[in-house]
C-alpha cells in the first residue's frame, strides 16, 4: 500500500476516536465512528483474499447498521427534549444507543460477526479490532453512564462471560480463540461499568495489554492455529515460553495481572450482596481458563508432530521488539501494584 494512503488511514483511525470521546453532540460522535469504519475497511481488505473480502463486507454492514441506530437515536432525542446533547439522553434513546453499542462491541448476543471478522482478517489487523476499535463505543457508554440500565448490562455483561467462554472451547485457529476471549473479557468490562466507570477504565487497560501482548508473539511466529504454536519452539523457546504466560494471564489466573480485574469486579459485587451474579459470573470463567490452558498444555507439555504444514518454519528467526518486552512484563507482574492503580484509575 502507498505509504501516504497508509499515513492517511492511520490518522484517520486514530483521529475519528479522539473525535468521538471528545464530542459533546450526537451528530458529531456519529461523524467519528462513521470515521473510524471507514478508515479500518481498507486496513482489513489489504491482503485481497477472499476471506478478508467477506470480513470487510460483514463488519462494513454491522458497523454501519450500529451508526446509523446511533443517529436515529440522536435525532429522536434532539426531537424529544429540544437538544442534542449526549449527556442527557431520554429513555429511549439510551435503549437505542446501548444496542448499538453492544452491537459494535460484539457482545452478546449480537457477537456472531465478530469471531468471522477477526479469521478473516490479519494478526495485527485484528489486534486493532480487538483494542482501538472499542475505545469510540465504549466513550459514548461513559458518557451516557448516569443514564443507562444497570440491570440490562449485568445480563448481557453475564451472557458475554458465557458465550466468550462456551463458544472458545473447540475452536482450533488462534484468531477465533482470541474473538471469544475477547467477548468474554468484554463481559467482564460491562460488568464493571456497572459498578464504578473508574474500575471500567482499570478493566479496559487490563485488557487491552493482555490482548496486545497475546497477538504480538503470534503475529511474529505466525501461528494461526494450535498446531503451528505447537512448532514455534525451535524458532523461538523464550516467545513460546511468554506466550504462555500470556495465555494463563488472560484466564485470570491468580499470581498475574489478568486476576487484577476479575477480583475488583467481585469485591465490589459481593460488597453490594450480588453473591448469586458473582458466582454466576465467576463459574462462567471456567470455559475459558480450560481452553487456556487446553492451549498452553497442548503447545508445551506435549511433542509436536514430526510434520508440520508451516514450511522451514524453524528457520525463521523472528526480531522481537521492545514492545513484547513490555507488554508481556505488564502481563504479568502488575498484580502487587493494584492499590495504585485502583486508585488512579
Amino acid at each position: 500500500m502507498n505509504p501516504l494512503i497508509w499515513a492517511t488511514l492511520i490518522t484517520g483511525l486514530a483521529t475519528s476516536t479522539v473525535i468521538t470521546m471528545a464530542s459533546h453532540h450526537w451528530l458529531l460522535a456519529w461523524l467519528g465512528l462513521e470515521l473510524n469504519t471507514l478508515s479500518i475497511l481498507p486496513i482489513i481488505m489489504k491482503p485481497q483474499h477472499p476471506r478478508a473480502t467477506e470480513a470487510t463486507t460483514k463488519y462494513f454492514l454491522i458497523q454501519t447498521t450500529a451508526a446509523t441506530m446511533i443517529l436515529f437515536a440522536g435525532a429522536l432525542n434532539a426531537w424529544q427534549t429540544g437538544h442534542w446533547s449526549i449527556q442527557d439522553p431520554s429513555a429511549t434513546t439510551t435503549l437505542l444507543t446501548t444496542t448499538a453499542i453492544m452491537l459494535k462491541l460484539g457482545l452478546a448476543p449480537v457477537h456472531i460477526w465478530y469471531p468471522q471478522v477477526l479469521q478473516g482478517a490479519t494478526m495485527y489487523t485484528a489486534l486493532t479490532i480487538s483494542t482501538w476499535q472499542k475505545l469510540a463505543p465504549l466513550a459514548l457508554l461513559y458518557m451516557t453512564y448516569n443514564h443507562l440500565d444497570h440491570t440490562t448490562l449485568l445480563l448481557i455483561g453475564l451472557l458475554s462471560s458465557m458465550v466468550g467462554g462456551w463458544g472458545g472451547l473447540n475452536q482450533t485457529q488462534t484468531r477465533m480463540i482470541m474473538a471469544f476471549s475477547s467477548i468474554a473479557h468484554m463481559g467482564w468490562l460491562i460488568t464493571a461499568l456497572t459498578i464504578s466507570p473508574s474500575l471500567a477504565t482499570l478493566t479496559m487497560l487490563t485488557y487491552m495489554t493482555m490482548t496486545a501482548a497475546m497477538f504480538t508473539p503470534l503475529a511474529l511466529t505466525n501461528a494461526k492455529t494450535i498446531s503451528n504454536i505447537g512448532t514455534t519452539w525451535p524458532m523461538s523457546p523464550m516467545t513460546l515460553v511468554t506466550t504462555m504466560i500470556t495465555l494463563m494471564s488472560l484466564g485470570g489466573l491468580p499470581p498475574l495481572t489478568g486476576f487484577l480485574p476479575k477480583w475488583l469486579v467481585l469485591k465490589d459485587l459481593l460488597a453490594t450482596n450480588m453473591t448469586l451474579f458473582a458466582t454466576l459470573i465467576l463459574m462462567s470463567t471456567l470455559p475459558s481458563l480450560f481452553f487456556y490452558i487446553r492451549l498452553a498444555y497442548l503447545t508445551m507439555l506435549t511433542t509436536p508432530p514430526a510434520t508440520t504444514l508451516v514450511e522451514h518454519q524453524w528457520r525463521f528467526k523472528p526480531t522481537h521488539p521492545v514492545s513484547m518486552t513490555m507488554l508481556i512484563a505488564a502481563t504479568a507482574l502488575l498484580l502487587p501494584l493494584t492499590p495504585n492503580l485502583h486508585n488512579t484509575t
